[in-house]
């Protein structure tokens, strides 16, 4: 890598960084902000609402950063040509596409420091942030292994599976205690659902009840439990797809395949999770054209409005997919690399056009 490689990749990641410091610092606003009608429920306080919005914040950091590298990028490259220094480089013999190899180069080192804290950070993070809520919250709640919760409410002590899609969960388990300690039922539900009126709706159901001199058998294909549970109980270990890491995605995906489950929403979760993470390639090389282009000799400003623009189009169109891929039923792995393949289309075409 020559020094003008090192010295457009520098520039790159410090345009890059710096606007990922001003969005994660909005970001922890946001963050912070949303928790203040939690805030003196139970001995949930300032400091607990603190520390969860700074414990999200490699989530965050990871699920804007195809933003913050666009925005970054524009700005950087936007500066050089401005300085005449891109002119330079072209002069000296430089093509646009000679520009790409340090562009991958800054596009790589994102994708690696991504990938370590949107896969091994944030995760943990995140759910130790939940736990640490809702043990400031609410009282007899305590949670056992991985991908599955243990409540108490009341008389039934309730044990759920980890959440398969919005608002399903695996499966129940639910024990029945009576007044004198003893266990009086116990059932068990293949998939749990959170219907409108806040009750779960269990399907295929079976119990078992121990009465005095035997035990009672019931099978149902479906009941309705009234509980106090919310969602937010559950949300702790019931995690959605599209916060789980790569490799827990690919192990629930080969589960539900095996158990000839709708997997759909989890395909699109690994596909779009591996295609976010690449984004930021795709980003920089999109950034390229308007160095050269329109924009060569415009102010900050508009470099970063043109950026925000793209970048909130980027997430709204993944939004978009997400629903899509869950209401209509398309196809997964094409909806998930929609976003990133048409941004990496649109800078190839750009960039043509810049060349010709």
């Amino acid at each position: 890598m020559s020094r003008l490689d090192r010295y457009i990749v520098r520039s790159v990641l410090e345009g890059v960084g710096l606007v990922a410091l001003v969005l994660l610092s909005l970001g922890l606003l946001f963050l912070f902000l949303g928790q203040q009608d939690d805030i003196g429920q139970g001995s949930y306080g300032f400091t607990d609402a603190v520390a969860f919005a700074l414990m999200n914040l490699p989530q965050q950091f990871w699920e804007l950063l195809p933003i913050s590298t666009l925005i970054g990028a524009m700005l950087a490259l936007g500066q050089l040509a401005k300085g005449s220094e891109l002119i330079v480089m072209r002069a000296s013999g430089w093509s646009v596409m000679r520009f790409m190899r340090p562009l991958t180069i800054a596009g790589l080192i994102l994708v690696v420091v991504g990938s370590v804290l949107g896969e091994w950070l944030a995760p943990p993070l995140q759910q130790l942030a939940r736990q640490q809520k809702l043990f400031s919250k609410f009282e007899d709640v305590s949670f056992a292994g991985r991908g599955e919760a243990w409540v108490r409410d009341g008389s039934l002590i309730i044990n759920i599976e980890r959440q398969s899609g919005s608002g399903l969960y695996g499966g129940m388990m639910i024990y029945e205690i009576s007044d004198d300690h003893r266990l009086s039922a116990l059932g068990r539900a293949a998939s749990a659902r959170v219907d409108s009126s806040g009750d779960w709706s269990l399907e295929q159901y079976s119990e078992s009840r121990f009465l005095s001199d035997r035990v009672r058998a019931e099978e149902r294909e479906s009941r309705t439990l009234q509980s106090n549970l919310s969602t937010e109980f559950i949300g702790i270990a019931a995690t959605m797809p599209s916060e789980l890491p790569t490799l827990a995605l690919w192990r629930l995906w080969q589960h539900l395949a095996r158990n000839q489950l709708d997997v759909e929403s989890t395909v699109f979760a690994f596909w779009s999770r591996i295609a976010r993470t690449l984004a930021p390639i795709a980003a920089l090389w999109l950034a390229l054209p308007f160095a050269f282009g329109a924009l060569r000799n415009s102010g900050a400003g508009a470099r970063v409005a043109l950026g925000i623009a793209l970048g909130i189009g980027f997430f709204l169109l993944q939004k978009m997919l997400e629903s899509g891929v869950t209401v209509f039923g398309g196809h997964p792995i094409l909806f998930a690399w929609l976003p990133t393949g048409l941004m990496a289309v649109a800078a190839w075409w750009l960039i043509r056009r810049v060349r010709g």
